[in-house]
C-alpha cells in the first residue's frame, strides 16, 4: 500500500478551553487518489476535520500529516498548495471581479509566472466547462456555476487532494449531479484524492470509503457497501440511509431473502430478478 496521504494520528480538538472536545483520539489515513466521503450528524466533528487538514485550526493534542509534512504553522503554506477546499457558499470564496481574476487570486499568491498562470486558469476553466465565462462576473452566475469557478481556482493550484466540505449543499439536484460528474472527472485526469463532508447519499456513493463521525468520535469506517449495510446502527445516531437500502430492508422485514447489500436501484432490481427466476 501507497504512504498515506494524510494521516490523523489521536487527534483531539476542541474550539475554546472551557468547551467539550469537538473531536476525542480521532485516527485515520487517506490514500493517494482515494475518495473518502466522511459523514455525521451536525456538531459531530466533520467540518472540524476539513479545517485541521488544511491547516485553518491545529489540534490540542495528536498529530496530523499532509503529503509527509506534519501540519503547524511553520508548514501551513507549504500544506495548502497541496489541500485545496471547496466550502458550501462558493460567495465566501470569490475575491476577483472576474471569473478569470478570481482563479488568478491563488496563482499570484504564489508568485506563479504570468506566463505559466494564463495557462493554468484557461487549462482549470477549460477543465470544469467554465472556459466561455471567464470574463463575466463571478455573482452573475448561477449556484451550479458558481461552484465550478470555486473549484477551478482549486484546481489551478494542483493541489494533491480536494475536500469538499458541503459543496453542494446548495445546489438544485441538477447542479448536484453536475459538480458531481465534474469532480469525477478531474479526479481520474489529475488523480486527485477526494474528502466529501456530506449529507448527501448520492454522494456517499461515489466514495471509496466512508468515515461516519458521532459525537466527535470516528464511530463506523468502510466501503459505502460495508456501512449502509449497517442501516440500524445508522439511523440510532440520527442518520439518513438511502432510499434503496430502506425498501431492501422492507422486503427483508416481510420475509424476501435479499442477499448482500445493493447500492442502487439496478443492483436491487437484478437480486429480485434473479430470486424470482430461481423460483
Amino acid at each position: 500500500m501507497d504512504k498515506p496521504l494524510v494521516s490523523f494520528k489521536d487527534v483531539e480538538f476542541k474550539y475554546r478551553t472551557d468547551e467539550p472536545l469537538v473531536l476525542k483520539g480521532v485516527n485515520f489515513t487517506i490514500q493517494p487518489k482515494e475518495w473518502v466521503a466522511i459523514i455525521g450528524h451536525n456538531g459531530s466533528g466533520k467540518s472540524t476535520i476539513a479545517k485541521l487538514m488544511n491547516g485553518l485550526i491545529f489540534p490540542q493534542s495528536g498529530s496530523i500529516q499532509v503529503g509527509g509534512l506534519s501540519v503547524s504553522e511553520e508548514t501551513i503554506w507549504d500544506i495548502r498548495s497541496k489541500v485545496g477546499m471547496v466550502f458550501q457558499n462558493p460567495d465566501n470564496q470569490f475575491v476577483g471581479t472576474t471569473v478569470k481574476d478570481d482563479v488568478a487570486f491563488g496563482l499570484e499568491n504564489r508568485g506563479v509566472p504570468r506566463l505559466d498562470m494564463i495557462q493554468r486558469i484557461e487549462e482549470s476553466l477549460k477543465a470544469v466547462g467554465m472556459e466561455a465565462y471567464a470574463n463575466h462576473e463571478p455573482h452573475r452566475l448561477s449556484g451550479g456555476q458558481k461552484q465550478r469557478v470555486a473549484i477551478a481556482s482549486v484546481m489551478a493550484v494542483a493541489p494533491e487532494i480536494v475536500i469538499l466540505d458541503e459543496a453542494t449543499a446548495m445546489l438544485d439536484p441538477r447542479g448536484r449531479k453536475e459538480i458531481l460528474s465534474t469532480i469525477q472527472n478531474l479526479r481520474k485526469e489529475k488523480e486527485l484524492a477526494v474528502v466529501t463532508i456530506t449529507h448527501d447519499l448520492q454522494e456517499v456513493m461515489l466514495a471509496d470509503r466512508v468515515i461516519v463521525m458521532n459525537q466527535g468520535e470516528k464511530w463506523l469506517e468502510g466501503s459505502p457497501r460495508e456501512i449502509f449495510s449497517s442501516s440500524n446502527e445508522l439511523k440510532e445516531i440520527g442518520l439518513d440511509i438511502p432510499f434503496v437500502t430502506k425498501v431492501t430492508d422492507d422486503l427483508r422485514n416481510i420475509g424476501v431473502t435479499i442477499e448482500g447489500e445493493p447500492l442502487n436501484h439496478e443492483e436491487l432490481v437484478e437480486k429480485l430478478w434473479t430470486l424470482s427466476s430461481t423460483k
